[in-house]
């Protein structure tokens, strides 16, 4: 699902601002149209999670936690666990949110963070079988919005996989009907790292991690999300323009190389 979310009017000389500081290689936070915003993780602040991150994305601020309960398998998947993942944009983080439940925002956030997770084969699912088709582990992944600034999809993304990469868990054993766990914590067992990557086109001009004012002004979006060996495991448009092939294959070279740097910071952050 690609939704296009809808954003308050901005003022015309605003717009205008914002589109020509754009066009003529520059954006209204000094960045160039390649730099990301200034990126700060911090990682174990949810004391009953197993594990859990908070990112500081410029003045997007994201948290997620990461936690692992005993549950049933998919009936397609009884030889694999399970993974949920979940987004709350609250009002608190921006008058654009209203309380009630999942808006369309939400839905896609939490989705294009589950595709990263899920088709990059990040969590060993297999290994958090206790009984097939019968007992398996749980990963719950929610994601609270805090203060919304432009680009919470990477914000999430990083913020999610810095929670897993930190995670810790207790190892679980089936005997019998009850699942006993073994003292001393191990880590989640991840394969892959994935890294999503947004940009924007405003006008005829590509940019990397968009503000909220390029946003509002933004004639499309596209999130490439990049596996750690550099291939692409999931993508989602969202705005009504499109891209050229030739946009395409830059806006992918750029995400392979933001998509490396971006993830050494995560893992970084998450041995501590």
């Amino acid at each position: 699902m690609s939704f296009t979310p809808q954003l308050p009017p901005v003022a015309k000389l605003e717009q205008k601002t914002v589109v020509d500081l754009v066009a003529n290689g520059k954006r209204i936070d000094d960045r160039t149209a390649d730099s990301y915003r200034q990126l700060h993780i911090q990682v174990g602040l949810i004391e009953k999670a197993n594990g859990s991150a908070q990112v500081h994305l410029g003045k997007s601020k994201v948290l997620v936690g990461v936690k692992v309960e005993t549950g049933t398998p998919f009936p397609d998947t009884p030889d694999e666990g399970v993974l949920t993942v979940n987004a709350e944009l609250g009002p608190l983080a921006s008058p654009l949110f209203e309380t009630g439940p999942p808006s369309e925002q939400a839905i896609e956030l939490a989705r294009v963070i589950d595709r990263g997770i899920r088709e990059s084969k990040a969590v060993d699912m297999k290994s958090l079988v206790l009984l097939k088709g019968k007992k398996v582990q749980v990963v719950f992944v929610d994601i609270y919005i805090l203060d919304h600034d432009g680009n919470l999809i990477d914000a999430a993304s990083i913020a999610a996989l810095a929670a897993l990469a930190s995670a810790k868990m207790l190892k679980a054993e089936l005997k019998g009907d009850e699942v006993v766990y073994k003292p001393g914590l191990h880590s989640l067992p991840l394969n892959n790292h994935p890294v999503a990557v947004t940009f924007a086109k405003v006008g005829k001009t590509i940019v990397v991690d968009p503000v909220l004012e390029e946003e509002q002004v933004m004639n499309a979006r596209l999130t490439v999300t990049i596996e750690k060996n550099g291939n692409i495991c999931a993508m989602q448009k969202g705005g009504l323009s499109g891209f050229t092939q030739d946009e395409l294959k830059t806006v992918v070279h750029l995400a392979v190389q933001k998509a490396a740097e971006n993830r050494a910071k995560i893992l970084a952050a998450a041995k501590g």
